[in-house]
């Protein structure tokens, strides 16, 4: 049995390593992971594993999202140590893995992400994981990891923009688009939303009466004179909003902002995603 698990690991083992690498930006860094990965699998009963694939890229995901949360909390290393170049005598598959699958520019970009944007960004947009996968990952539903992924999507096709620029802008929209919900501006709420903006409400948010909508006008007609009690704060360093019960956040408002319009509003209330999500004041 431990022969059979073994072959099944190493047909993944490529798998698994373009994963790591591309998340970690360290070709030494990914090896270890894809190692602590062999290790849990072989801890693990594997009866129940419907999926081997599917389990060990999730394992192999969290491995290097606590290891990119490490990294984040040092902030000690330099941009440019986590390029790790193949070795002068490094064979074929490792010249290959750099220039097709990693290419040291697009890491030095990702460097810029924040862990969650990072892994959702990667898994998705490269990998083709679902969204409900990488939730399992990081703790999130899968409207929050939809727009983690949608952030990651948009610093790494814009890595020339200011960050702290476009932070600010984001949050003048998300404090207008809020001043305009209280106040009962209909037309101001119209302005501030694309056309096809949309509300998505996690399950635990549906189950509290939150809806899901489509479209501007709708959109608007529901926060028309809403929100009043909805507090301004940074949800994964980006503006947004929370509704607090005696002190407890119980929904947050995560706005994705395109171009100076809200795109969408994603309404979150599972206790899990509140429990991981980074919420900080402005």
């Amino acid at each position: 049995m431990d022969d059979l698990l073994a072959t099944a690991f190493e047909e993944h083992r490529p798998h698994l390593r373009a994963v790591a690498t591309r998340l970690l930006g360290s070709a030494h860094e990914a090896d270890d992971a894809v190692q602590e990965t062999w290790l849990r699998l072989a801890r693990t009963d594997t009866s129940d594993i419907a999926n081997l694939r599917g389990w060990l890229t999730t394992v192999v995901s969290r491995v290097c999202l606590d290891q990119l949360r490490a990294r984040s909390s040092r902030r000690e290393d330099a941009v440019a140590e986590h390029v790790d170049l193949p070795a002068a005598d490094a064979g074929p598959e490792a010249e290959a893995e750099l220039a097709d699958r990693v290419g040291a520019a697009l890491l030095v970009v990702l460097e810029s992400l924040r862990p969650a944007e990072r892994l959702a960004f990667v898994l998705h947009d490269l990998f083709g994981v679902p969204f409900e996968e990488i939730g399992t990952v990081v703790g999130r539903s899968p409207a929050a990891v939809r727009q983690l992924a949608s952030r990651g999507r948009r610093r790494v096709q814009r890595p020339g923009e200011d960050t702290a620029a476009d932070r600010q802008a984001h949050r003048r929209v998300v404090e207008a688009f809020l001043t305009a919900a209280r106040d009962g501006d209909l037309q101001g709420l119209l302005e501030l939303l694309d056309p096809g903006a949309v509300v998505r409400a996690d399950g635990a948010a549906a189950a509290m009466g939150s809806p899901d909508l489509t479209g501007r006008e709708t959109v608007a007609a529901f926060f028309d004179g809403a929100a009043r009690a909805a507090r301004v704060l940074a949800v994964d360093g980006w503006a947004g909003a929370a509704w607090q019960h005696r002190g407890e956040v119980k929904v947050v408002f995560a706005f994705t902002v395109e171009q100076g319009r809200v795109t969408a509003i994603d309404l979150l209330a599972d206790p899990a995603t509140l429990a991981a999500a980074e919420l900080t004041r402005l």
